[in-house]
């Protein structure tokens, strides 16, 4: 799922295309400046008496495949319904819309956790024949604060090197503990040939999509290359978001062709993994739209206690996007037979600029 694609550009390039053309571009591409506040804006602290519209600005910072927020919000008598919005679909990389769903449980989550933080708690479920939306009922006792309700605007798929530093004991039982959502299973790796094993399986993975044409034009229709770019759509996959340079919206798709390689991307993914100080790996009980919600749910919890631990996570999630390589993975975390859903990384390192996200507005029906 969820913001994982790292766009390298190689800090020259632009001038392969000669200093007018540059210089004009720049002049288009819009400036971080005005991104950043742009962006802070969709992250702002809730206020003591928020309105519904609040909670669910809380719910789209929620990590979603390819940043395309694939969910739309109804609010009725005393409830919230997130539905898949079928229109964002990324049929190639996600066939069987297992990522909107994994999307929907995220956002889910984080709505849960607001509107408990604000006195509205409420009980999630599962409505499948209401488009297979995720409903939070508002009801019973105001609950007291909610200890990952802080982390919500501050997490980020962060995808960085970390320094390599290890975990306590203490805290990645911290992180399993926030994680636990019934239906859900929780493996996690800090073993380092375990791991390797999970790179070998990212690697085979990402050979095997960026070798797909489909995948790659799929791909590139989401990634935004210049500030005013990523705030026109409100989406996408924003290069300095992945600690990569921006450039002119028509320039990034010809650096993207010409620097956007097997070899190189799977050399990052190595590193990357390499730096990192574990691996979670999620696996729902069943396969189904409701599980896949069940396990939105306990990775964003996780996501979420990971930030408020000082600790960053991205996704890398080639072996269970890539279908020959599920079982693989299954047995390597002693789940046979069962679909893992969602790979992270996480660690100590670095914050990049966040993404954008669609004004709440958009995303009411």
């Amino acid at each position: 799922m969820v913001e994982r694609r790292h766009v390298l550009m190689g800090g020259g390039a632009l001038a392969v295309f000669g200093a007018g053309a540059t210089y004009l571009g720049l002049r288009q591409m819009g400036s971080m400046e005005d991104y950043t506040a742009s962006v802070a804006a969709t992250r702002a602290a809730l206020s003591q008496r928020p309105e519904m519209l609040d909670f669910i600005r809380y719910a789209t910072l929620a990590p979603n495949g390819h940043n395309t927020q694939p969910w739309q919000f109804r609010i009725g008598k005393g409830r919230i319904e997130i539905r898949p919005d079928f229109s964002r679909r990324t049929p190639i990389v996600d066939p069987d819309d297992h990522h909107i769903f994994v999307s929907l449980g995220c956002a889910a989550e984080n709505l849960s956790i607001a509107a408990g933080a604000r006195g509205q708690p409420g009980d999630l479920s599962f409505e499948p024949a209401n488009d297979g939306a995720a409903v939070l009922t508002l009801g019973g006792e105001p609950s007291g604060p909610v200890a990952l309700f802080d982390a919500i605007p501050e997490r980020q798929s962060t995808r960085a090197d970390y320094d390599g530093k290890s975990i306590s004991s203490s805290d990645l039982q911290s992180l399993a503990k926030a994680a636990i959502v019934p239906g859900v299973d929780l493996v996690l790796m800090t073993d380092r040939p375990m791991m390797d094993r999970v790179r070998d399986l990212v690697v085979t993975g990402n050979s095997a999509q960026l070798a797909d044409a489909a995948f790659v034009r799929e791909l590139k229709s989401w990634l935004r290359f210049s500030p005013r770019q990523a705030l026109q759509t409100g989406d996408g996959l924003f290069s300095a978001a992945s600690g990569s340079p921006t450039a002119p919206a028509w320039l990034g798709p010809i650096l993207f062709d010409w620097v956007f390689k097997a070899n190189s991307e799977n050399e990052k993914y190595a590193r990357q993994i390499r730096s990192s100080a574990g691996i979670a790996v999620f696996v729902a009980q069943k396969e189904d739209r409701e599980h896949w919600v069940l396990a939105g749910r306990a990775c964003q919890r996780f996501a979420l206690q990971a930030t408020a631990l000082g600790l960053k996570h991205a996704f890398i999630n080639q072996p269970v996007e890539v279908a020959r390589l599920r079982p693989e993975l299954a047995n390597l975390v002693g789940m046979p037979g069962r679909r893992p859903d969602i790979v992270m990384r996480f660690g100590y390192g670095p914050t990049l600029p966040y993404s954008a996200r669609r004004p709440v507005s958009t995303v009411l029906v």
